[in-house]
């Protein structure tokens, strides 16, 4: 019996097509897009960043707010924009709203896993008696969103409103999650600019 190699023609569609979905569910950021006042009439070629010029911070904490301003930046001059803090085609402003909240999770995992539910010991198991563990656990977690609103400042009105709204779920992964979304948010506002122009 000849066996097939792991690798041929047939299989690496299925590969390919397996690492795409993978990819595209690590980012879990949902990308929200509103107030729209004015259509995109043309492709703009400057920005500027409000919250470089004035110092106005974005994130709560300042580390952060440094990254994402230069993550912004740089994601938008490498799409082709230039940066221009005299006289912009676009203006730029991002600020974020951090939630904290809790979710409650309800534990319905069989006590007696070998057992089922037949086994009943009056004294090992007594609900009347009040002496099982609460089936509830709590945790919490960080509603992120991350916020750009883009300016036309000829006609001084708003081109749009994106908003990456993501979770964190530990003060550890916040940075990363958040550029994560930062990226994803961009991308759409550069998929805006560069195709659609009514």
């Amino acid at each position: 019996m000849k066996s097939e190699p792991f690798l041929n023609m047939k299989t690496i569609p299925i590969y390919v097509f397996l690492l795409v979905v993978l990819l595209f569910s690590c980012n879990t950021a949902e990308i929200f897009v509103e107030n729209r006042e004015i259509p995109f009439q043309k492709t703009y070629q400057s920005f500027v960043l409000v919250n470089k010029e004035l110092g106005i911070p974005g994130f709560s904490d300042p580390k952060l707010d440094q990254q994402v301003q230069e993550a912004l930046e740089a994601q938008l001059l490498a799409a082709g924009l230039v940066y221009d803090a005299k006289k912009p085609d676009l203006v730029i402003r991002y600020h974020s709203n951090e939630d904290l909240r809790q979710r409650e999770r309800l534990n319905t995992m069989n006590p007696y896993p070998f057992w089922g539910m037949r086994m009943w010991d009056p004294w090992l198991f007594n609900p009347m008696m009040g002496n099982f563990n609460s089936p509830v656990t709590t945790t919490k977690y960080e509603l992120l969103q991350v916020i750009l609103d883009v300016i036309d400042p000829s006609q001084e009105k708003s081109l749009m409103t994106l908003t990456g709204v993501t979770e964190v779920s530990s003060p550890k992964s916040k940075t990363k999650i958040t550029l994560k979304a930062l990226e994803k948010t961009t991308t759409t506002f550069l998929e805006f600019n560069f195709t659609q122009k009514n």
